[in-house]
Order: C-alpha cells, then structure tokens, then sequence
C-alpha cells in the first residue's frame, strides 16, 4: 500500500469512527427511533451522502458492531489447532470471550454496552436485523463443519448458534438484574460448560 493510499484509508476510518460515535452517542440518549440520519449527519459534521457511503440504513449506524462478527464461529472452526475437534475449539473461544469480557459473549457491566445492548434488543427493527445474522452465522459455519453443507452440518451449526446466542442474552440478562461481570463470571463459566456439554452429548465431536 502505497502512501497516500494509507493516508486515505486512516482518513476514511476515522470518518467511519466518528459517525459511528456520533450515532451510538444519539441513540443512546434519545432512543433509536427519536433520532433521524440527518441529525446523525449533523453531529459528525458530514453530510447524508457521506453518511450513507459508509452505513447504507440507520440500522447498520447501530448493528455494525455486532456485523463485524459475523461468520466468527466458521473463522473458530476454520482456524483450529491440528488435532482439536470443532466443538472444542468453539468452546475455548467462547470460555476466552467471558474471561476477556468480550460484549458479544453478554458479559460486559460498561454502562454503554448495557444500554447498547437493551436499545438492540428492544426495538424491533434492530431485533430483527440481529436475528438475519443469526442465520448468516449458521450457514458460514456449517459450510465450516461440512464444505457439503449437508443437513447434519446444518443442524449442528443451528444448534451451535443458538446455545451461544442464549448464553450472550443470559449473561447480559445478569447483569441487568444487577450483578457486576466480576460476579456473574462464574455462574457464566458454569453455563457456558453445560452448554457445550449437551452440544457434545447431541452432537459427538
């Protein structure tokens, strides 16, 4: 990359970064559906056709955050050490994102994940954006398990996707109660281990 090419990419990053702080700050203060795009455009100073370059809908304002983890479980299975089993690779992964606090395992107490994550759950167009994913993930990842994508491929990396999914929307669901990540880490371990064990009882290796 030459350059003036990295130069423009920096550029266009940090255009990206700010409309997308911009929106999420919005959102979060106002509520998804009280904020328009042009007030968006306005507080990161660029104008709708800018904005619209880097994030085609409202929703991506919001969900490209959890867009930049899609196929993460294929990438998991993909990248595996020699000699370990698709499950087990996933599990590590899993059981790394709570000890690192990763938001997309559920187990994060910053108030603005929390938030951000109530704000995806509870408005409807977000949700259902959000459940799309769901079903992008199953296919990367089946065709990760099985480049034939045969039905056991498929049902297991349905079955995969959801266990994940509902121990995400349980830990945040701890937190929300009121228990802090510290707390609450454990018990998620806990979770996390009967999850992948059942998987494995269903599935085999």
């Amino acid at each position: 990359m030459t350059e003036q090419a990295g130069l423009r990419e920096r550029k266009r990053q940090r255009t990206h970064d700010a409309i997308s702080t911009a929106a999420i700050d919005l959102f979060l203060a106002r509520g998804f559906d009280a904020v328009s795009v042009a007030d968006v455009a306005a507080a990161a100073e660029v104008s709708k056709p800018t904005l619209f370059k880097y994030f085609p809908t409202k929703e991506d304002l919001v969900l490209h955050r959890i867009a930049d983890h899609l196929g993460e479980a294929a990438r998991v299975v993909g990248g595996r050490e020699a000699g370990e089993n698709p499950l087990a690779a996933l599990r590590r992964h899993f059981l790394d994102g709570l000890r690192r606090r990763d938001p997309v395992t559920g187990l994060n107490d910053h108030p603005q994940v929390l938030a951000y994550h109530r704000m995806v759950f509870e408005t409807p167009t977000l949700a259902t954006r959000v459940a799309s994913f769901a079903e992008a993930d199953e296919a990367a990842l089946a065709a990760a398990l099985d480049p034939r994508t045969g039905l056991r491929a498929r049902l297991a990396a349905g079955q995969i996707i959801v266990v994940q999914r509902i121990l995400a929307r349980d830990n945040w669901r701890r937190l929300v109660d009121g228990r802090t990540a510290e707390a609450a880490y454990r018990p998620a371990v806990a979770a996390a281990n009967r999850g992948f064990d059942l998987l494995e009882s269903g599935l085999g290796a």
